[in-house]
């Protein structure tokens, strides 16, 4: 594990791209604040330009690295999920244009996984997190649904083995004084 950590870190520090477990499902990851590795992101999954990519931190402390406000309710919310849980935020800060959505929004999920966690926590900046696919493809759920075509542009693969069963995260989105879930 010790391995697969400092290999994870060590691409992401260099702009590299990485396939992981995170703690939804197997996803494909670059340093959040990297213009050239997202733009790499964008193009292995096919996508097209302006839509928002989700990022992954752990803590709120990170959280407000990343955004101009955190309400309130959103903190008391964010203690009583017991799913993995994205927020679309609006206003964000210190994150490239090319991430975000509407109004400057973001979508960041808090992670849950103590093997992500850890991660993030030594890079001091948060991670890309999006479905490892070509856009408009089934969402993967095990390694074994991953097209090579994807596996073959990455820079580092943590092992299969770290994967469990899983879902994508729900998602909500801050409206006025509540959270409405998106899904």
């Amino acid at each position: 594990m010790h391995r697969d950590i400092i290999c994870t870190r060590k691409t992401l520090r260099e702009g590299g791209i990485i396939l992981y477990p995170t703690d939804t499902v197997w996803g494909i990851g670059c340093d959040a604040t990297n213009v050239e590795a997202i733009n790499r992101v964008n193009r292995i999954k096919n996508r097209q330009h302006g839509q928002p990519l989700l990022v992954l931190v752990d803590s709120v402390e990170m959280l407000q690295k990343y955004v101009t406000e955190i309400p309130d309710f959103v903190l008391e919310k964010l203690k009583t999920f017991q799913n993995p849980t994205t927020i679309i935020y609006p206003n964000a800060k210190n994150l490239p244009e090319i991430l975000l959505g509407d109004n400057q929004s973001i979508g960041i999920r808090i992670v849950k996984s103590p093997f992500i966690k850890m991660i993030l926590k030594k890079l001091e900046f948060p991670i890309v997190s999006t479905s490892a696919n070509v856009s408009g493809q089934p969402t993967p759920k095990r390694f074994d649904d991953i097209s090579p075509e994807i596996i073959s542009q990455m820079d580092f693969v943590l092992p299969k083995w770290r994967e469990r069963n899983a879902k994508a995260s729900d998602i909500y989105k801050i409206e006025g004084k509540e959270l409405v879930k998106v899904r």
